[in-house]
């Protein structure tokens, strides 16, 4: 690699060719504050916070762009481009509606503590005409609010680029552009496929999760009602980040004190159908292994996932496994194994679930989702996001709470359960409890490292008792995309699947805490988000789907076994082909 010597404020190092000038600023020691700027992502250079000086350049150059020279020096704070900055900032804010008192990112607004730390006290300095736009709220997860959009265009590079969907982008010319969707249609009727990373990815309030917070208190309130919520395996190693704990850290006890706080009446583990599903959905692979019929089997965990199928691979709906993500089965098992045990009428039970995922609550709405006739299997989906929230006001001093524990009967997860919230974890879960369902033991080597990590795509084959598993696991929906038109080709041939729509899988899910550009470009979230759930999978006592004592009991008491006619009726689902226009 070639290696070329700047200077940066004085301070000399060594860098690749072809570094730019915002690289090698980090590299010195010094950060150069930015807007548009997503590594690998959003390269445009269009923002114009991030200019510096350059000694082999005319005038400013953008930093995340400008590739630097040999022997050149690079200035990133002197007073005049402290100023420039400070008029961008004053441009940007012209055309912004202010409303940051109240907007859902205020204190964690790129723009807000951008305005803050470059001292912009004049906010009127450049006032005139103001594009009024609507709020789309046609959308079943999220809304948009163009009054607060800053042009970045980080929502429509994630759009095309990760997700392969491109359901947004910049519509008409100079000042009066602004993001939408083709021919100005609503959010809600264009193939969106409501996975929220354009959310995640958002420097301010342009973009944001639908708010369900108030149903949740109206039911708490409503003495008729009996809520639960169930928690999804994600949610314990990213709600931390909402109150200043390191990335990746475990709280799962602070969570279950805290919900329990808010007034609810049970605190469920949503790991625990988690393993239902693996219970289910190993059963379902082997019967198609073994008579060779529709496959790949894909697996039907990801909401996200499945709506982009509906959409774009409407020929490969055949081979999605029939099961219920692990979320619309605790919904269903609530409102009957678990209604008929307690004896509660079904429409009495409040079910919400907190998801690291906005997709999670255009899936409570499928029409499908529902175990008792008449009845949602899920009333509500809070994101990870909307559940910090309701602690915050509520008062609930999150980082001093003790630990807490679910409640029973679907407190004990196992960690097979646990892993479902890292790419590669389905698969995982599922080959632990085929290969006892084959050979009658659980495998040597619990962990299949093989579909870890972090990588767009990823396969193995597996030798259980001298038959050859070939898998294939992809996370974000481009990398979906690559691995399906193999398939389709003939190119790549596989028996089983995963399939996560974000980038990581659920640990980077579009309801999880939003972190700053300047974190997400110099730290892996999905990775370390990951590394906490694998170090929750080793603690806990239960680490097979198959072993878990809840599970058994649950269909020795009600379902009889895995794929039987009574599970079919409750913990299955069908699919249906989507019109993209």
């Amino acid at each position: 690699m070639d290696m070329i010597n700047v200077k940066v404020n004085g301070v000399e190092v060594s860098v690749p060719k072809g570094t730019t000038a915002l690289e090698a600023a980090r590299i010195a020691g010094a950060e150069i504050p930015t807007l548009c700027f997503l590594k690998d992502i959003n390269e445009i250079g269009a923002c114009r916070i991030c200019v510096v000086k350059a000694s082999k350049a005319r005038g400013f150059v953008a930093s995340c762009v400008y590739p630097v020279n040999d022997g050149e020096e690079i200035t990133t704070n002197s007073p005049d481009l402290i100023k420039s900055r400070r008029m961008t900032l004053e441009l940007i804010l012209s055309n912004h509606k202010k409303e940051c008192l109240t907007c859902v990112r205020s204190q964690n607004c790129e723009l807000q503590q951008l305005c803050q730390e470059y001292g912009v006290e004049n906010q009127e300095r450049f006032a005139g005409r103001m594009n009024k736009y609507d709020i789309d709220r046609s959308a079943s997860h999220m809304y948009r609010d163009n009054e607060k959009c800053i042009l970045c265009r980080r929502c429509s590079a994630v759009c095309e680029k990760l997700q392969a969907v491109s359901v947004i982008g910049a519509n008409d010319r100079g000042f009066d552009t602004h993001i939408a969707s083709p021919f100005e249609l609503p959010l809600g009727d264009v193939a969106c496929v409501s996975c929220g990373q354009c959310i995640t990815v958002c420097p301010t309030g342009a973009l944001s999760e639908r708010d369900d917070t108030q149903k949740v208190y109206d039911a708490i309130q409503d003495p008729d009602k009996f809520v639960v919520v169930q928690t999804a395996p994600s949610v314990r190693v990213g709600l931390g980040e909402e109150f200043g704990m390191e990335i990746g850290s475990i709280v799962t006890g602070k969570m279950i004190s805290a919900i329990r706080r808010l007034g609810v009446d049970k605190v469920f583990d949503t790991n625990f159908t988690a393993d239902l599903t693996i219970m289910e959905e190993a059963t379902e692979f082997l019967g198609r292994y073994t008579t060779k019929e529709r496959l790949p089997l894909i697996t039907s965990c990801s909401p996200g996932w499945i709506k982009f199928c509906e959409y774009y691979y409407p020929e490969m709906i055949p081979n999605l496994s029939t099961c219920k993500s692990p979320q619309g089965m605790f919904g269903a098992v609530a409102k009957t194994y678990y209604a008929e045990k307690m004896g509660i009428d079904p429409k009495n039970i409040f079910v919400v679930s907190v998801m690291p995922c906005t997709a999670k609550k255009f899936e409570a709405e499928r029409v499908d989702y529902t175990a008792v006739k008449g009845l949602p299997d899920i009333d509500v989906v809070l994101t990870v996001r909307e559940l910090a929230r309701m602690i915050r006001k509520n008062g609930i001093l999150f980082n001093q709470l003790p630990d807490g524990e679910f409640d029973a009967p679907f407190g004990l997860g196992s960690g097979a359960g646990t892993i479902f919230g890292a790419t590669g974890g389905v698969m995982e879960a599922a080959l632990r409890t085929a290969v006892f369902s084959i050979t009658g033991k659980n495998p040597a080597k619990i962990e299949f490292e093989d579909v870890r990590g972090t990588q767009g795509i990823k396969e193995a084959k597996y030798n259980v008792a001298g038959n050859i598993v070939r898998v294939a696991v992809a996370s974000g929906l481009a990398n979906a995309k690559k691995l399906l038109e193999m398939v389709k080709s003939g190119e790549k041939e596989y028996d089983f699947i995963e399939i996560m729509a974000c980038p990581g899988g659920c640990v980077n899910g579009g309801g999880q805490p939003i972190q700053p550009a300047k974190v997400r470009n110099v730290r892996d979230l999905r990775a370390e988000r990951a590394a906490g759930l694998y170090k929750d999978d080793q603690q806990l006592p239960v680490r097979f789907s198959h072993e878990n004592p809840d599970i058994k009991r649950i269909y020795e008491e009600y379902l009889e076994k895995p794929n039987s006619h009574k599970a079919h009726e409750i913990l299955h689902t069908g699919y249906t082909v989507r019109s993209k226009y």
